[in-house]
């Protein structure tokens, strides 16, 4: 593999970005853009570090041939994965010692800011990586891997450069482009990460004392041309599902006077002709989401913020989030940690979302709903936060909007943020109110929450089966936060079907499939069935099969129950 190039995908997820499976950030993209955009011949090889860890033997082979093998990792914002497991320290350290003829570079928030394995912990930094690497980009490291292919030379390029526009990333992302027929999700249910600009909107005025994305400097936004002409390309290799989820906040897309004013003012026209052109490349798309919205946008430009709103109902799918950061209802901690919005201009931001949102869709799911997320081990912290917080949300069950998640972490403190010097002196201090408060709002909050958002009855079309765990097969739809569906049997995986709700757990429903087979199913699956007693289901089984429904009226009587059925 004389022109050969090994791209180890070890995930990311950060504020602005997740590039877990079935999620493809954009960063292994950009980089095979940039290594076709000098070597339109190249071999670019692509592996997942779950593909590594399967296949080390083969993996090693082909990479020990490579010219180049570039790392591509960080979580600074830990989550549970159903799709993945992150790549750590160790197995960075251990992958760049065993390879030992090609050049290793490694990029990526890791060589940035650190690695965080889980909330209410300090991110081990990257320098003890510094030997067993040839190259660590502390900048973007597609610009690094474009420049050490220009130049031919590791000596030439300068790991800290940093794009300032967006000319060159448009160029890698139409580029690279085809690398997603190499990941292991294609055909499957892969969603495609998309950036719309960089930085944060409230850098001028220093932004949450625990974010990284206000250090990556002044907003860049992305042209709406740029990213059309990356969906088509993206479109054209069969990618069928998008997510707009790289920035700071939708709602702040081409926002007039960014860079003046704290919460610049919205901007409807470009936010429509963004979906619009998504659209227009991606014609029979199915998923577009959102991610990021910031509360205190909304709230301080409510008559934009509901048009935007309505445009994003009518250009996406429905299912979507927009994930608003809280963090905190104390106005103690908000002050110290110079967070977005009060907890009043929180509330409004999510009544805005629910009046366009709550609608219905298609897929089982209201279109557009909020989620809330909550930072614990904060400056200013105390007993005081917890309870506050808890009324917050029983506020928002007892106005009867909808969130369709409430996300509680504790700080993953990172440096060059305000909160380094802090370090886990709060969280070690308040572990048990943590601990405590957690277990409350599951029970309090969550659970009747998501018996409002996904009753029972509700189906769920297109979840896709993913996992087993013991006797259940665990499968989502495509999306931003998909709910995690247990079916009681263990069905084909990989396979799309609809979901009849049956249950609701705090974080996750049971269902079976819809409508479900009496001539075939497991004994299990018809139990579960509301409105079937055993008695009826073991009489089931002893008159199959079925020849029509209407055969099965003499057992099952309710017409309801009938509809959920089929021979």
């Amino acid at each position: 593999m004389e022109e050969g190039y090994v791209i180890v995908d070890g995930y990311t997820d950060e504020p602005a970005g997740l590039g877990v499976p079935p999620y493809l950030d954009v960063y292994p993209r950009y980089v095979a853009g940039a290594i076709w955009s000098n070597l339109p011949s190249a071999q670019v090889i692509y592996f997942t570090i779950d593909e590594v860890r399967r296949s080390l033997d083969v993996f090693l082979k082909i990479a020990s041939k490579a010219k180049a093998i570039i790392f591509i990792a960080g979580v600074s914002v830990p989550g549970k994965y159903l799709g993945g497991t992150p790549i750590s320290l160790e197995e960075l350290e251990f992958l760049s010692r065993v390879l030992e003829k090609p050049v290793k570079i490694l990029g990526g928030p890791v060589a940035i800011f650190g690695i965080g394995k889980e909330g209410g912990r300090i991110a081990e930094l990257p320098s003890r990586l510094g030997d067993s690497f040839d190259l660590v980009v502390r900048g973007d490291i597609e610009l690094a891997v474009y420049r050490f292919i220009r130049e031919r030379s590791l000596e030439k390029v300068d790991p800290y450069e940093r794009r300032t526009d967006f000319g060159l990333i448009d160029m890698f992302a139409v580029k690279g482009a085809k690398i997603v027929l190499q990941h292991p999700n294609y055909s499957r249910n892969l969603i495609i990460e998309l950036e719309t600009f960089r930085g944060c909107p409230r850098a001028i005025v220093g932004g949450c004392s625990f974010c990284i994305e206000p250090l990556y400097g002044k907003v860049i936004f992305r042209s709406v041309k740029g990213i059309a002409a990356e969906v088509k390309a993206l479109y054209s290799y069969g990618v069928k599902c998008f997510r707009l989820g790289r920035q700071t906040d939708i709602y702040s897309y081409m926002a007039h006077d960014t860079g003046k004013y704290e919460f610049p003012k919205p901007n409807p026209r470009a936010v429509e002709l963004l979906f619009k052109s998504i659209r227009n490349a991606a014609p029979n798309l199915k998923v577009l989401h959102i991610d990021n919205a910031n509360p205190g946008t909304l709230a301080n430009h409510p008559t934009e913020a509901r048009k935007i709103t309505k445009i994003i109902v009518k250009y996406h799918t429905p299912g979507d989030v927009a994930a608003l950061g809280v963090e905190s209802a104390d106005p103690k901690v908000i002050k110290l940690n110079n967070l977005k919005a009060s907890p009043e201009e929180s509330l409004e931001a999510v009544r805005i979302i629910n009046e366009m949102g709550a609608r219905r869709g298609y897929n089982g799911l209201p279109h557009l709903l909020p989620g809330i997320n909550f930072v614990f081990g904060l400056i200013g912290e105390t007993k005081e936060t917890y309870i506050l917080n808890y009324e917050f949300l029983k506020r928002i069950l007892e106005e009867g909007l909808l969130v369709r998640r409430i996300n509680l972490r504790q700080v993953l403190v990172f440096p060059r943020t305000r909160m380094w010097d802090v370090g886990t002196r709060v969280i070690n201090r308040n572990k048990q109110y943590f601990k405590v408060f957690k277990e409350k709002i599951r029970k309090e909050i969550d659970l009747p929450m998501f018996r409002r958002v996904v009753p029972r009855g509700t189906i769920l079309r297109e979840v896709y089966t993913e996992a087993y765990e013991g006797k259940n097969t665990l499968a989502r739809q495509i999306g931003s936060y998909p709910i995690l569906v247990y079916i009681p049997d263990l069905l084909p995986l990989g396979k799309f079907i609809d979901v009849l709700v049956i249950d609701h757990g705090y974080r996750s429903v049971t269902g079976v499939p819809y409508p479900l087979n009496v001539n075939k199913s497991s004994r299990r699956l018809l139990e579960k069935l509301p409105g079937i007693s055993q008695r009826t289901v073991a009489k089931i089984l002893v008159r199959r099969p079925f020849k029509s429904l209407e055969d099965l009226r003499t057992l099952v009587r309710e017409e309801q129950v009938l509809k959920w059925l089929r021979v």
